[in-house]
């Protein structure tokens, strides 16, 4: 009897929502993991704020550039493998990274994890439907995704609270050594893979025109969403470490990083925003969502900490639940060509990541914080105008 897939609650269904939880947690910990470190990085290199950001650029870079190619390979030799492959390698790199002494050594490690800690999401949420039924993988999805986010959390608070004592260096090494534990977790629980097959090798032509057909109509309108709201969102999480660091506040670095629990904001209003999709329909969410996280952000040129703290949960409850908005509607809008679609979101999400969450670093260099709010504020208004394009019914 062919497979079809392990039920909810079964034994291998447990491992793998176990396995992919720890995928997702040491995945997104080490990609962000040097985020509440930029200050310290950037002081001990002798390096620009900006500059520093480009170790978060690189590596998210490299996550962009190579999503859909470990994508590919994963078709050919399975998932699971990949997974591994990707995760021992991601570790290893990152150990590497923290007994870097120079700028351009440290980058170019950075861009080689970024391209090792690709496999992961180019390959858990078709290792979930190779291995699952339809309904345990809708249930299984939310667990990796949680893994995800908590992960991010949770590399930027044990990278700061190590590194404020013992340095930056020990910080990542810290964030790479935890990531060893989750990696070795995933090898012990993940189940042997039994739905899948090989997909033959075949030519670049059907794929190339799958990729054009994803690029038609109004799907790069939710393209450029990703990358305008990413780019932003990451050059705001960047640069405000060095702001609260600074007088008049002069927060400690491990203080500083508890800003990120914010994050958790992101993970209530990313599920809400599902309920309110029923309400306001697509647009109507996306565009509401968009407009409170530039209130949110709008609150950061306080003066008040208390009224900056604030400021971040709104402005990032509301980029989180505008992403989930986006991001959900790009199958809807190719349902021909889902896979290359949601690769290409994937592509301009994290390329925006990459650069302007570099670039916005020029200008806050010279003019300060109300600088990195006004470009983002732009930023969002853009998307907003682009937004106004999509049609409402779907």
């Amino acid at each position: 009897m062919s497979f079809t897939g392990h039920e909810p609650h079964s034994v291998p269904y447990r491992g793998m929502l176990l396995a992919l939880f720890a995928g997702g947690v040491a995945t997104f910990s080490q990609l962000y993991s040097v985020q509440g470190l930029l200050p310290s990085i950037a002081e001990d290199l002798n390096i620009s704020s900006s500059q520093a950001a480009l170790t978060v650029s690189a590596a998210t870079l490299g996550l962009a550039l190579a999503v859909t190619p470990w994508a590919i390979i994963s078709d050919r030799i399975g998932r699971r493998r990949v997974i591994a492959i990707a995760l021992i390698s991601s570790v290893v790199l990152g150990l590497t990274s923290s007994m870097m002494t120079g700028f351009e050594p440290l980058i170019v490690v950075r861009f080689l994890e970024g391209i090792a800690l690709a496999g992961v999401p180019g390959s858990a949420l078709a290792y979930l439907a190779d291995e699952l039924t339809p309904r345990a993988v809708a249930l299984a999805s939310g667990t990796y995704i949680s893994g995800t986010t908590l992960g991010g959390l949770a590399g930027r608070l044990v990278a700061s609270w190590v590194g404020e004592p013992a340095g930056w260096r020990w910080g990542v090494a810290s964030v790479s050594l935890m990531a060893a534990g989750a990696t070795l977790f995933f090898l012990l629980k993940a189940p042997a893979a039994q739905g899948f097959t090989p997909v033959e090798q075949r030519g670049l032509r059907p794929n190339l025109g799958k990729f054009k057909r994803a690029l038609r109509g109004r799907m790069p309108l939710l393209y450029l969403q990703g990358f305008l709201l990413m780019g932003g969102f990451v050059a705001v999480y960047n640069y405000l470490a060095f702001r609260l660091e600074a007088p008049p506040f002069l927060v400690p670095a491990s203080l500083a990083s508890l800003v990120f629990i914010a994050y958790l904001s992101g993970t209530w209003s990313a599920v809400a925003s599902g309920r309110l999709v029923a309400k306001l329909g697509r647009r109507g969410t996306l565009l509401l969502s968009i407009v409170v996280s530039m209130a949110g952000l709008l609150l950061t040129v306080s003066a008040s900490l208390m009224m900056i703290i604030l400021g971040m949960i709104i402005f990032t409850a509301g980029f989180f639940a505008a992403h989930a908005v986006a991001s959900g509607w790009v199958p809807l809008l190719a349902p021909t060509t889902r896979a290359q679609a949601a690769s290409l979101y994937n592509l301009f999400y994290y390329v925006g990541s990459s650069l302007l969450g570099w670039l916005i670093g020029v200008p806050f260099m010279h003019f300060g914080w109300s600088t990195v709010v006004l470009c983002v504020v732009l930023l969002q208004i853009i998307a907003v105008i682009f937004a106004v394009f999509l049609k409402q019914k779907k």
